[in-house]
């Protein structure tokens, strides 16, 4: 049975993906045109950001990308601190789907069982049918009808192994990839993410009743990941603190994803120091984003009383950057968290696409709050491009609508830490 958060989940990011043939025309590879210095600083972060590479949690490009935000936080003239934790790592070696002489490669998923090196050979076909490896095309969104679909079929493990094809929707080059929720607790056959350029090679067998050869090959690897912290210390430290949150993870380079929140994190904690506030205001920026939250799980146990002594958490969530059907989410913990908000949206001239019921959970790491009982307001959005190697800098990013929304938070955190400027 989908839920009322599902239902709401699904049909507002599946709504968002446009067209692919109108994406591809509206791809501009030219510089975008930059017209404060606020949009400045917004498009050097997200360019360095993206630039970094692939952002998995525990990879080289995830702690060269923790050293990087440690460097520009005490560049403000704040202490950085970082929390590191060890972990599983998923190393994939071999992972691919043979169809006669044509390999085609892809990625797995991150909380299923693999296979060994030498794999499986058996007959491919439609998800629930009576083939030893199930195929299914999905949208990258755990609410998604196609992927509740799989997961049911996971947990009933029907087939040997699984194929998930990326949506037609999305570019054809690429894997839009699915989050894994229980990363920590594996479960169901192999399940192996490709890009829907193999949907006709993969149709084809299907119809024709061949063999078809899948390897999915991993191994675990102990790793290391890091959390970025930091505090801008209040005049009055006995006020309950402000904390502001975003993840710093992703499947791949995450421009329009993750670069927004990370922009406005650093703004924030700009303005909130030249501010003088009065609260103390905690940042953490968290790895692990794609397996669960896990690096802000590891924050919460280690601040095991923040959620509810905290005065709010402004958790700066997904895609509020993206260009492409980016129709931004704000989710509210109360009433007053609302009112909080008004008075710079009105002057920044911003409306959100929606709005979640006050008292429904909510999407992103601003469940962990909730489920916490914790006041908090937050950001995130769809995304034309989500969980796809194609949201690169500078074409999935709207940089003038992501620097309203910037203004916007900052205004907030300013005042909800009161602040001289607020």
């Amino acid at each position: 049975m989908i839920t009322k958060r599902r239902f709401i989940q699904g049909t507002l990011l599946a709504a968002l993906l446009p067209m692919k043939l109108r994406l591809l025309a509206e791809v501009n590879t030219m510089q975008p045109i930059v017209e404060s210095t606020l949009e400045h600083r917004i498009a050097e972060i997200i360019n360095e950001y993206a630039d970094q590479g692939i952002h998995r949690t525990g990879t080289d490009v995830d702690h060269h990308s923790a050293d990087w935000l440690i460097q520009k936080i005490e560049s403000l003239g704040v202490a950085a601190t970082d929390t590191a934790f060890e972990f599983q790592r998923l190393q994939p070696f071999t992972t691919q789907l043979a169809i006669g002489d044509a390999v085609l490669s892809g990625v797995p998923l991150y909380d299923c069982h693999y296979t060994d090196a030498d794999g499986l050979t058996g007959s491919i076909g439609e998800l629930g049918s009576n083939a030893e490896i199930g195929v299914i095309m999905a949208l990258p969104f755990d609410a998604a009808p196609n992927v509740r679909r799989l997961y049911e079929s996971r947990k009933t493990a029907q087939h040997k192994a699984i194929v998930v094809v990326t949506d037609s929707r999305l570019p054809e080059e690429g894997a839009a990839l699915l989050n894994a929720e229980d990363f920590t607790a594996p479960f169901g056959p192999p399940v192996l993410q490709v890009a829907n350029k193999h949907w006709a090679a993969i149709q084809a067998a299907m119809k024709s009743g061949q063999q078809v050869g899948f390897v999915l090959h991993c191994e675990y690897v102990k790793a290391i990941a890091r959390n970025v912290e930091a505090i801008v210390k209040g005049s009055c430290p006995e006020l309950a603190p402000v904390v502001v949150m975003t993840p710093r993870s992703g499947w791949w380079v995450n421009a329009s994803e993750r670069g927004g929140g990370i922009a406005c994190f650093l703004e924030i904690m700009r303005a909130v120091k030249a501010s003088r506030p009065k609260r103390d205001v905690i940042f953490t920026a968290n790895t692990g984003h794609e397996l669960g939250h896990t690096g802000l799980s590891l924050f919460l146990d280690n601040n095991p009383t923040l959620i509810n002594d905290a005065f709010i958490w402004l958790h700066l969530g997904a895609n509020f950057a993206a260009k492409f059907g980016a129709q931004v989410r704000l989710q509210y913990s109360d009433d007053d968290a609302v009112e909080s908000l008004d008075p710079w949206l009105k002057q920044n001239g911003l409306t959100p696409s929606a709005i979640t019921p006050i008292g429904q959970r909510p999407l992103g790491e601003a469940r962990n709050v909730y489920d916490g009982q914790g006041r908090f307001v937050s950001i995130l959005g769809g995304n034309g491009l989500f969980h796809h190697p194609a949201d690169r800098w500078p074409e999935a990013v709207d940089l003038p609508v992501a620097t309203k929304w910037v203004k916007a938070f900052t205004q907030l955190a300013v005042a909800e830490a009161g602040g001289s400027n607020g």
